[in-house]
């Protein structure tokens, strides 16, 4: 069989990847309270129920050289050319990329016409942006790298990459463990915002998109040994809280005593009381002077208070366990202790303004000014984000702040950043660091087009949806008669990789700002790029190596990869390209370049396969390494987009 075509709507997969072997802290979730007269919540953990690498820069389990990507490697040739062939031009940065037709080259370097610019009409020697482009080709410094080098145009160079020096480089790879092709990024650590649920209320379809971008942005930049800082911040604060606590010594005057917790289902719950604080005047008194209690220090409201946290974590803990997504809480409660200072460092600097009663700031281009305490005197988002802001730059020392919401509040950010560019907090430009970005998303539509809600129109709860996407694998698994072959656990996760997976997948590979249709058949079908389809294609390539019978760990040791078959050498060109995507990747805060990567691997694989015998050939030990090659690739970019890989067919 020579090609990963296949007509099940779901292929049957077996064999999930061990667990990683990295220690979990035990999550604890109770709340500890400062004796002061304001609140102050510690962070606390979620962890999901796969196994997450913690590491930081400084933990690295050996002492293997990062290479870093293939394009900083050339780059770094072509910078040491540059200086020696154009002294007097200080600070020319290396202009690398792939180049658009494989049949000019590999990458190219496009330093020859700026340059050419820079010094025509200066009494130079060169009479045009050719010979600029032969002067870059002359002072490259020798490397085995580069096989040749030619000029194209107006002074391209173009680059081809040596076909012994791509095999060895994936040799290394085989040996060393893939993450000597992490990204080197310049950064050391980042604040990753996002999932950010409210407390008392479900997570929904809407808070899907925030969860699944973040880890995977999380994870590219935790693979490239940034230390990321996972925060959940989430709404534990504000006046909700005084209708919430109101209503529940309403309806459980005795719920200290209850083993259980005593509120049941949050959604309806939050509804009944908001309700109640809409229609009833008394209620709506008790509920205000409520908030009051709690922000004043009152201890049973502050146990309410937690009760009703510690309800909404539990519910929260079961979407984070199915998505295998960890973050740890620091929630609005957590910076309302700091909102004063930061609100009086503002102030110091003249920023903060008297309008119509409340305390503003105003932005350059902005028509409205953004408010940081109301007219009543209350703080709202916008002092907690900038508290927030300025607690990552100089409590946790962070270089990247990335905060991972919908869309519609990207002009809120904007205006919050501006304010911090502002106080002189982050610097004028934003290409320098520390820095704080805004990664928006669009909406998830039903097939109507319009936002993804139940028949019923109610949003669809996430748990739902996600036991919905399993359920659908099992049957399907099901009905191809696999309860005769695999266990129940075995089903059990395969069901669970797959339909996870499936979701994840066919969000992530959009581009993160436009809207995408959810659709169960679309996500499970196993042509085209989806994960299913993906996942199938790396079980595929575990099978070619255990049918060939031969020891692949063995032969990483003893054998050699020869990429004599162009489309042997194609493959392993684009597989060297890994690290360069993830850089791209992270530094766009793009993660569907890693899914696009992904699955143009998965179809030059398909296309050197199918031209290519493995198993029986003369070639056999070569190829079998570049197979174990490509599976190795493919399950990094399943880790980094959070889905479980599967090994047998």
């Amino acid at each position: 069989m020579n090609s990963f075509a296949i007509s099940l709507k779901i292929p049957p997969l077996l064999s999930l990847s061990p667990p990683p072997s990295a220690k979990l802290l035990n999550p604890n979730f109770s709340p500890f309270f400062l004796h002061t007269r304001i609140l102050r919540a510690t962070s606390r953990r979620f962890f999901g129920a796969v196994g997450v690498s913690l590491r930081t820069i400084s933990t690295m389990e050996n002492d293997k050289e990062i290479i870093g990507s293939q394009k900083q490697q050339i780059a770094k040739l072509f910078e040491e050319s540059l200086r020696a062939a154009f002294p007097d031009i200080p600070d020319v940065q290396p202009l690398v990329a792939i180049c658009n037709d494989p049949k000019h080259g590999d990458y190219q370097c496009n330093n020859a016409m700026s340059l050419w610019n820079k010094i025509k009409g200066k009494g130079t020697q060169f009479k045009g942006p050719q010979p600029v482009g032969k002067a870059i080709i002359e002072n490259l410094p020798a490397s085995e790298m580069i096989e040749n080098c030619s000029i194209a145009g107006p002074g391209f160079v173009n680059i081809v990459l040596a076909r012994q020096w791509i095999a060895k480089s994936l040799q290394k790879m085989l040996i060393d463990g893939i993450e000597i092709w992490a990204p080197k990024l310049p950064v050391k650590r980042t604040v990753v915002d996002f999932s950010s649920p409210n407390i008392a209320k479900e997570m929904h379809v809407g808070h899907l998109r925030s969860t699944i971008i973040g880890d995977t942005l999380a994870r590219m930049l935790e693979f490239s040994n940034v230390d990321v800082l996972r925060r959940n911040h989430v709404g534990d604060w504000g006046t909700q809280f005084g209708m919430l606590i109101e209503f529940l010594y309403e309806k459980f005057p005795n719920w200290e005593a209850c083993s259980a917790p005593a509120i049941g289902d949050l959604e309806v719950f939050y509804k009944a009381s908001k309700q109640r604080f809409d229609n009833d005047a008394e209620f709506k008194e008790r509920a205000q002077k409520a908030v009051v209690s709690l922000q004043g220090g009152d201890e049973k409201y502050r146990m309410a208070w937690a009760q009703i946290c510690e309800i909404s974590r539990k519910e929260f803990q079961k979407v984070y366990e199915r998505l295998g997504v960890h973050l740890e809480e620091k929630g609005e409660s957590f910076y309302n202790p700091y909102i004063p200072k930061a609100l009086e460092m503002l102030n110091e600097k003249g920023l903060i303004e008297e309008s119509e009663g409340a305390r503003v700031i105003f932005i350059e281009g902005k028509k409205i000014p953004l408010i940081v305490v109301k007219r009543d005197g209350g703080f709202n988002y916008a002092s907690t984000d900038l508290t927030a802001l300025w607690y990552r730059l100089n409590e946790e020392k962070v270089d990247w702040m990335i905060y991972v919401t919908d869309v519609g509040q990207r002009e809120h950010f904007e205006m919050v950043f501006s304010a911090a560019k502002r106080a002189g907090w982050l610097p004028p430009n934003e290409n320098d660091y520390p820095k704080a970005s805004h990664v928006g998303f669009g909406l998830v539509l039903g097939e109507d087009g319009k936002r993804f809600r139940t028949r019923s129109t109610e949003v669809v709860k996430l748990v739902d949806l996600l036991d919905d996407a399993k359920k659908r694998c099992k049957a399907a698994l099901e009905e191809r008669g696999k309860t005769k072959d695999w266990t129940a656990e075995e089903l059990e996760q395969t069901a669970e990789a797959v339909g996870y997976g499936a979701v994840k997948y066919a969000d992530l590979k959009n581009n993160r700002l436009t809207n995408y249709t959810f659709n169960f058949d679309q996500m499970l079908s196993d042509k085209g790029n989806t994960a299913v389809y993906l996942l199938y294609a790396h079980a595929r390539i575990c099978s070619i190596i255990r049918k060939s019978g031969k020891d692949i760990e063995e032969l990483k040791k003893s054998a050699a990869i020869d990429l004599a078959h162009p489309d042997e050498r194609m493959l392993g060109l684009h597989l060297l390209q890994f690290a360069e995507i993830v850089e791209d990747a992270c530094t766009n805060l793009s993660p569907h370049l890693v899914c696009e990567y992904l699955y143009n691997i998965s179809e030059d694989f398909t296309k050197f396969y199918t031209n290519c015998q493995v198993v029986g050939s003369a070639e056999e030990t070569s190829r079998l390494l570049l197979c174990e090659a490509t599976a190795v690739v493919m399950r990094k970019c399943f880790h980094l987009l959070g889905i479980t890989p599967v090994y047998k067919i």
